[in-house]
């Protein structure tokens, strides 16, 4: 195959974006967003989503067209970013280059989705709101008697990894994790796979970094222009639930400490990366 995809993945704050955009630079590409978070539109500041300089230096994809309302999953991720992916292949090019830090938007394009039968929409949306009312840890624990599995192996405080599992439990009588994938699906193109990678105190004091320059540009004003949507799965992440918890604590919740584990949080987050992409073997790690 003469096509390559090569997607540049790494922790948070390691610095993918600049990277991928010299890369992109060097084959004539744009750049193909993964990133989760960075797809909606009213998600800025706490997302780093790419500044104006960097949109400008390549053309982007993926990054702010959707809003935090759609019903967005990494399997439409993978519907959408495939059709992309091919049209820009049929346009000319030869190499593409795709970054962020997604596992699972990345798993969907490396290896696809596993075929799940949609949910009907009445059970859709009455999980919905028991989500809403009591939370996605509450609701996931359902899965212990439905499907054990599942339970183990999701993200519980993910509000739509918990919706999905139990409608489908739910919808078809089965448990959701015997819908897995036994087999990655083949892609007509090769897909190269480069980690980004930092000691580990350098990442950090960039991730402390970039959480100060989040909040000395708005953050809190940015998340409480979201109130109204604060129940969606989409600002259900880190940076934007701890001040969503500062805004409804002012009195016993300061702002140091709601920036301090922010910080706290997004490390914790970029260990959970890590650990997932170590049992990747496919991936060429880069230490920068």
């Amino acid at each position: 195959m003469s096509k390559k995809l090569i997607i540049v993945l790494g922790p948070t704050a390691v610095g993918k974006t600049d990277y991928s955009i010299d890369l992109a630079l060097k084959y004539g590409s744009p750049v193909i967003s993964c990133d989760s978070r960075q797809i909606y539109r009213e998600m800025t500041i706490g997302t780093a989503v790419p500044s104006k300089e960097q949109l400008a230096a390549v053309r982007h994809y993926f990054i702010q067209t959707k809003s935090v309302t759609d019903y967005y999953t990494a399997g439409k991720y993978e519907i959408e970013a495939l059709a992309l992916i091919r049209e820009l292949f049929s346009q000319g090019h030869d190499t593409l280059v795709m970054t962020g830090g997604s596992m699972f938007y990345i798993d969907a394009v490396c290896n696809g989705i596993p075929d799940v039968p949609e949910a009907d929409p009445e059970l859709r949306a009455r999980l919905t709101r028991r989500i809403k009312e009591e939370g996605p840890l509450n609701v996931a624990e359902d899965l212990k008697e439905l499907d054990p599995e599942a339970y183990r192996s999701i993200d519980r405080s993910n509000g739509m990894r918990v919706l999905r599992a139990l409608e489908v439990c739910l919808g078809t009588g089965k448990p959701f994790s015997s819908f897995a994938r036994t087999q990655p699906r083949e892609r007509d193109f090769q897909i190269e796979k480069i980690g980004i990678s930092r000691p580990r105190e350098e990442l950090y004091r960039r991730i402390d970094a970039r959480v100060d320059q989040m909040f000395r540009d708005g953050l809190i004003k940015e998340v409480r222009s979201l109130t109204q949507f604060r129940n969606l799965t989409a600002l259900n992440t880190v940076g934007y639930k701890e001040v969503f918890t500062y805004l409804d604590n002012p009195d016993t919740v300061s702002l140091d400490q709601t920036i301090a584990l922010v910080k706290q949080d997004t490390r914790h987050y970029a260990k959970r990366q890590m650990t997932w992409w170590r049992r990747d073997g496919d991936i060429r790690w880069i230490n920068l």
